[in-house]
């Protein structure tokens, strides 16, 4: 993937044990397509050498003013102009001081102030210890920055060099770079609330064994960091997968399809969008042994009794809200053949806007997919694609029709 092709991010790195952070992120970026200059402070330098980060970013670095090889002694002004964005990772809480009081006595503050600032955004990954970063001056300080139009990322929390623990930690690398893509991500869904369900259901026999499907939900976690990306609210009931949550997106466990049942249907009465991506079980045992079923010997197998699970799609795509198209819902059919046949009858059986298609077992557990949308007017291919990328074109798909 390279969801930052095209993209020139100015990277300027202040005081901070943070500073060994910065090294991987800059190759991160640098592996997502971006081009990277590295601007740093004289604090910086004290903590990660500017060889190292010339060596990563293949760019000569920036640490003066008044560095002669600018043929207009001006780098504060010709490395701003050419950014997309400038990116200060680490952020000290003396560097945020500087920026709100619009302070320039270094090639970074400088730049920062005299940046475009309807063109160049200003993003702060903080990086501080947890007395500085709970400080009210430091809370004063990043509302104001954050009214000035700066983009502050947040912090994490966890064990500091001080030996201390709380927040204040630079985020990691990882998370900053899925906080930057998203960035740069169209803001289709901005102030909707989007409410997806993804992975299997799993239906006890009794307490070590159970039915399930091979749904990985990866395609469901994709449409949820697709959905964030886009500005949305996102909360994903996540049946049982071994999947991070996406950055950003409220994160509900369940295990049954009753379950799942249960958490979902509150949530879509403050839903804008729902997508049930959930590959939810039809039936479930009629009666769960509450005992391991064990082999007497005698050769017979246990006789199984089936009951039919909730339909969670059906019940939220006919309550008023959605019948009002107040909720817009978005099926998913896993077929293991015809398709398009299938898929339009699901459409129509469920009461559903827009079905989303795919083949199950050319698609359980892959990074890859393709889909088939299927609406009242016919049916549209999405090539073979990671499930990222058709995370993101579904989103389109569905903010078009809103």
């Amino acid at each position: 993937m390279n969801d930052l092709a095209g993209r020139h991010i100015v990277l300027g790195l202040s005081g901070g044990i943070a500073c060994y952070k910065a090294a991987e992120l800059c190759r991160a970026l640098i592996k997502q397509g971006a081009t990277v200059q590295v601007v740093m402070t004289e604090a910086a330098e004290q903590f990660m050498t500017p060889v190292t980060m010339q060596a990563l970013s293949n760019r000569t670095v920036y640490t003066s003013q008044w560095d002669s090889r600018e043929p207009n002694n001006m780098p504060h002004i010709n490395l701003s102009r050419e950014a997309d964005c400038i990116l200060i990772a680490p952020c000290s809480a003396d560097f945020m001081a500087k920026l709100l009081h619009g302070r320039a006595d270094d090639l970074l503050s400088l730049m920062c102030l005299a940046r475009p600032i309807d063109t160049v955004p200003l993003l702060l990954a903080p990086a501080m210890n947890r007395e500085m970063w709970a400080h009210p001056a430091t809370q004063r300080n990043m509302m104001q920055l954050t009214a000035d139009g700066a983009h502050i990322l947040g912090v994490g929390s966890g064990f500091q060099a001080c030996g201390e623990t709380g927040d204040g930690r630079m985020l990691e690398p990882n998370e900053l770079l899925e906080d930057i893509v998203a960035f740069f991500q169209p803001k289709r869904l901005q102030g909707k609330r989007v409410l997806i369900t993804a992975g299997p259901t799993f239906e006890a026999i009794d307490p070590v064994r159970g039915i399930t499907n091979l749904s990985s939900g990866k395609m469901g976690f994709a449409i949820a960091r697709a959905a964030r990306e886009a500005g949305a609210v996102v909360t994903l009931v996540a049946g049982p997968v071994s999947l991070a949550t996406p950055r950003g997106v409220t994160r509900v466990d369940v295990k049954s399809a009753q379950q799942m049942h249960d958490a979902t249907l509150p949530l879509s009465q403050s839903a804008d969008i729902f997508v049930a991506t959930a590959a939810v079980a039809d039936w479930r045992p009629a009666n769960a042994s509450d005992q391991k079923i064990k082999k007497d010997g005698s050769g017979k197998t246990p006789q199984l009794e089936f009951t039919e699970n909730p339909d969670i799609l059906a019940a939220i795509a006919q309550s008023p809200r959605a019948q009002s198209g107040a909720l817009y819902c978005v099926g998913f059919a896993a077929e293991s053949h015809d398709l398009l046949a299938n898929a339009q009858a699901k459409r129509v059986r469920k009461g559903v806007p827009l079905l989303v298609g795919n083949i199950g077992p050319a698609t359980f557990g892959a990074d890859d997919n393709a889909l088939l949308l299927v609406d009242a007017k016919g049916a549209v291919e999405m090539p073979r694609a990671s499930k990222v990328d058709l995370a993101r074109q579904l989103v389109t798909e569905i903010s078009s029709r809103l």
